[in-house]
């Protein structure tokens, strides 16, 4: 069973959507239940249409959550490509594919490296300020609806308990 259990967290990850997880459900054995890093991960693209619709409202075209994910480390000031996939841990290739995107709809520019001619650095601009706070008034409006479901006291410990995974998780490699 864990085997099949692996073949359907990676499914999950590749379809994403709790639609999927409850159609794929009724092929695997009743008695699996999917992990607890598929749930996250179903939760967080639960969330996808909300924030597509939150950007269309905004007047924000042409981003996509995935893609907003990299404006977020833009906030304290310009980085070089490499240092943004670094630090949003994927691939060179997966950044520039991201950032040509972005600033392609005006998200964000590239600049001349003061420190290295050669390189460029990659600046958030007006539109994707707007972008990360319509993100940030969301992820609240998320947050609120989460409060709701489990009150107070399960809102805290959740909060708690995904610090101290994400805390495990940083140091663990």
């Amino acid at each position: 069973m864990v085997a099949g259990a692996s073949r359907f967290d990676k499914l999950l990850v590749k379809l994403g959507g709790v639609a999927h997880s409850r159609a794929m459900r009724r092929v695997v054995d009743a008695e699996w239940e999917p992990t607890v890093p598929a749930l996250v991960q179903m939760v967080a693209v639960a969330g996808a249409p909300r924030l597509r619709a939150a950007f269309a409202a905004a007047g924000l075209d042409g981003i996509r959550p995935a893609q907003a994910v990299a404006l977020v480390p833009l906030v304290a000031g310009g980085l070089h490509a490499s240092d943004l996939a670094d630090r949003l841990a994927v691939s060179r290739q997966a950044v520039a594919q991201a950032i040509a995107a972005l600033e392609r709809h005006g998200y964000v520019s590239r600049a001349a490296n003061p420190v290295d001619a050669r390189t460029r650095i990659i600046e958030l601009t007006p539109r994707g300020r707007q972008a990360l706070r319509v993100m940030r008034s969301n992820a609240l409006d998320l947050e609120k609806r989460w409060l709701q479901t489990l009150g107070q006291r399960r809102f805290d410990e959740l909060r708690k308990i995904m610090q101290a995974l994400l805390e495990a998780e940083s140091g663990a490699g």
